[in-house]
């Protein structure tokens, strides 16, 4: 009796381990009956036919996937190195289970693929300024084919970008170049209404003989705050000509 007992124990263990699964919140099981898809059970207590059915556990929580750094020849013949991370989850489990063998790994293999498709297709300008152009494309792309195994990509982000140092220092010359570019453009438009301003003074001064006496003193003034020993000071010909003509006279 104690050898009988000690035979069914194990058995009856082992049968309640494949009969009897538990599948946490985020869980759904996909049964295989007699290698058949019968539906998808879960969460909670699932209890199995002995040796007749079994059970594929798919977790539904989002996946953040790193896409390794891929080498990338841009539509422009650049060479760089980029990487990316894709989130997706599973929104069929059965589909996940019966329509590719390992959805993680083809996941991660269709996004390399794809990245290195579509990161040749622009050049490197338009990559470096319209980065959310380029992850909503690789999301439209990567979703619509992962559809069929039951994904759901939901979002995908280049995320490193590596250029050659030649590459670099080219573009720290050209961002140097168009700085000092800029530079000058301001300084020209400065001079352009500083000539302005003076060409609009002189006009007004030379309407009222009076106003432009009294610019001319109020230099003489600023002359002498400087602190200067020796002042030349230019007389307008308003100033001597009376006596000019009383010479002439």
């Amino acid at each position: 009796m104690g050898a009988l007992f000690v035979i069914l124990v194990p058995i009856v263990a082992m049968i309640l381990f494949s009969t009897v699964k538990i599948l946490s919140e985020w869980e759904k099981g996909v049964v295989l009956r007699l290698g058949r898809s019968v539906g998808v059970r879960g969460p909670g207590l699932i209890v199995l036919i002995p040796f007749i059915e079994r059970i594929y556990k798919v977790d539904l929580r989002t996946v953040t996937m790193e896409v390794p750094v891929q080498d990338i020849i841009t539509k422009d013949n650049v060479s760089m190195r980029v990487s990316a991370v894709i989130y997706f989850r599973v929104v069929e489990p059965e589909q996940a289970v019966t329509k590719v063998a390992d959805y993680y790994f083809a996941t991660s293999q269709l996004a390399q693929t794809t990245l290195r498709s579509v990161m040749g297709q622009f050049q490197m300008d338009d990559i470096l300024e319209h980065r959310d152009r380029i992850n909503l494309r690789l999301q439209e792309i990567i979703d619509r084919q992962t559809e069929p195994w039951g994904i759901k990509v939901t979002l995908v982000e280049v995320k490193n970008i590596d250029l050659p140092k030649e590459m670099q220092s080219a573009m720290a010359r050209q961002a140097e170049a168009e700085r000092e570019r800029r530079a000058k453009v301001i300084s020209a438009e400065g001079e352009l209404q500083r000539a302005e301003k003076l060409a609009e003074a002189s006009k007004k001064l030379a309407e009222s003989p009076s106003a432009l006496q009294l610019a001319y003193l109020q230099t003489l003034t600023e002359i002498s705050n400087e602190g200067t020993r020796t002042v030349i000071v230019p007389l307008p010909i308003d100033l001597v000509r009376p006596f000019l003509a009383s010479e002439k006279v």
